[in-house]
């Protein structure tokens, strides 16, 4: 591609599929550079990163204790050097053989915000019924509050031009980052466009981490930010 792409990796305890994401990245040949936040992990994580084959295109940060996803994914925006910003979680669920339709609106000028959607028909992994519910239900509140019609806001799959993250304060810390940076791209005028993805949710026993209080700390950032800023 043209344009040159920084995947950013949050990751906090993921030992066991760190090094597995990166090399799944490396091997579609797209990104420029794979920035990897280790967000104060305890289980071995940062042994596993220093095993990885380094190169050019690999930068690793770490947290000295957790912080949260946002705060991790805040700090990949800060260190990225391309024109487009994709967020990748560590933990397998989504593919990144993925990127080519994620990027393929941005490259052709269609929208400069693209997130892929976990219910526009993409092959998927059944979700837990509860958090399909919580997942449309915060979507729901986010199109009444924003005037829009996405599918799915919670998605991990954002990718930004830079220039749009970069002229928004972010602050959120935790898994709020992901309806505060929809609120504020909204707010600005940004149409996000949806692509269709795959999906292989993982089990809870696996390590799944987002949790009901999360859902609900959720809502209260989308009704927060859209009266302030």
């Amino acid at each position: 591609m043209s344009l040159k792409l920084s995947v950013i990796i949050p990751c906090y305890n993921e030992k066991n599929t760190i090094a597995e994401i990166v090399r799944r990245v490396r091997a579609v040949e797209l990104a420029s550079e794979i920035i990897v936040v280790d967000d104060g992990s305890t289980d071995g994580t940062r042994e596993v990163l220093a095993e990885i084959e380094p190169g050019d295109d690999l930068k690793i940060f770490c947290h000295d204790h957790n912080q949260g996803k946002g705060a991790a994914v805040r700090t990949g925006f800060q260190a990225a050097s391309g024109d487009v910003l994709l967020i990748q979680d560590a933990d397998l669920e989504y593919d990144p053989r993925d990127y080519p339709v994620l990027l393929r609106p941005i490259e052709e000028g269609i929208s400069p915000v693209v997130y892929g959607s976990r219910f526009l028909g993409g092959p998927r992994k059944a979700m837990f019924f509860w958090n399909m519910v919580a997942n449309r239900t915060l979507t729901f509140v986010t199109n009444i509050l924003y005037n829009s019609i996405l599918s799915d806001m919670e998605t991990c799959y954002k990718v930004f031009r830079a220039e749009v993250v970069r002229g928004i304060p972010l602050r959120s810390r935790r898994f709020d980052f992901e309806p505060e940076v929809t609120a504020k791209v909204l707010k600005r005028g940004y149409r996000i466009y949806e692509v269709p993805i795959s999906y292989n949710g993982r089990e809870w026993s696996e390590g799944k981490k987002i949790s009901w209080r999360d859902g609900v700390i959720a809502l209260w950032t989308l009704f927060r930010y859209r009266f302030t800023e």
